[in-house]
């Protein structure tokens, strides 16, 4: 059998973790919008036990442990080294929350020893959901919880498509690794069910994403996430690219600098 999640391995421990702690905060400032409602869907409760499946740095494990102490803890893991050890250094201070390097569909998580499972975009990225979904509930204790906050379809994005049709790059698959792999409400609900979840829920949120100060700072932050879609092209094509995208980051320009709409999906489960 191959081994699963390679080419995931290869790019969060490489060139897409590397990416992503570099811009950690700015990252998690263009989320922060969904930050309440992912904690009320959570509802991590004093004393309990908690797993962050794709902690990214950190901040989603950290406000997890803040919600758990007393007497509770929290677990983040990552794909991605340089995440996990950002996620470390950040953490210094809090005594009740610990990271590791793990792919979730595969590590072993232990076994009925978890309260709640969180996830802030970090389910998507795995070969077989099947599987990762069956490794989560094996985690969970009888009557734990999952919560997990996905993007929705592609076309329920305003940010997405706007960003690859500038660039002229591809959408992503919904049906193999990609952010909006969880974005099919009916394929997740199967998902979760055929895995031995019970009481599914998918409540629908838009927020505003925020991308940058102004038009060229979010133009060179999404250039740079994207810089695989153009290394190849022409050096005008490249150009064109690049000034259509900053041309679209002008359209979105505010007071409140480069904002897009977006859409993602609250998913509360139970094991029972």
């Amino acid at each position: 059998m191959p081994e699963p999640n390679v080419e995931q391995r290869r790019a969060w421990g490489g060139p897409a973790g590397d990416y992503w702690a570099a811009h950690a905060d700015r990252y998690d400032a263009g989320v922060a919008a969904y930050a309440d409602a992912f904690a009320a869907g959570a509802a991590v409760a004093p004393g309990e036990l908690v797993l962050d499946i794709g902690c990214g740095a950190g901040g989603t494990t950290r406000d997890a442990a803040t919600a758990a102490a007393p007497g509770g803890h929290a677990h983040g893991i990552d794909l991605s080294p340089r995440l996990v050890e950002l996620a470390r250094e950040r953490a210094a201070d809090v005594s009740n929350a610990t990271f590791a390097v793990a792919d979730a569909q595969v590590a072993d998580l232990g076994a009925a020893g978890t309260d709640v499972v969180i996830s802030r975009h970090g389910v998507m990225f795995v070969d077989d959901p099947a599987a990762l979904l069956a490794n989560l509930r094996r985690a969970l204790r009888p009557g734990g919880r999952l919560a997990l906050l996905v993007w929705q379809q592609c076309d329920r994005q305003e940010w997405l498509p706007s960003f690859l049709d500038a660039l002229g790059a591809p959408y992503p698959p919904a049906d193999r690794p990609s952010p909006v792999a969880f974005g099919d409400p009916d394929r997740v609900y199967r998902l979760l069910t055929g895995a031995g979840f019970t009481a599914v829920e998918q409540d629908d949120l838009h927020r505003p994403m925020w991308f940058g100060t102004d038009a060229g700072d979010a133009a060179a932050f999404i250039g740079g996430q994207f810089a695989g879609a153009l290394e190849d092209r022409p050096d005008d094509e490249r150009r064109r690219a690049e000034r259509a995208l900053h041309e679209v980051m002008a359209a979105h320009e505010g007071p409140d600098g480069v904002t897009f709409g977006s859409a993602c999906r609250l998913i509360r489960a139970t094991r029972p």
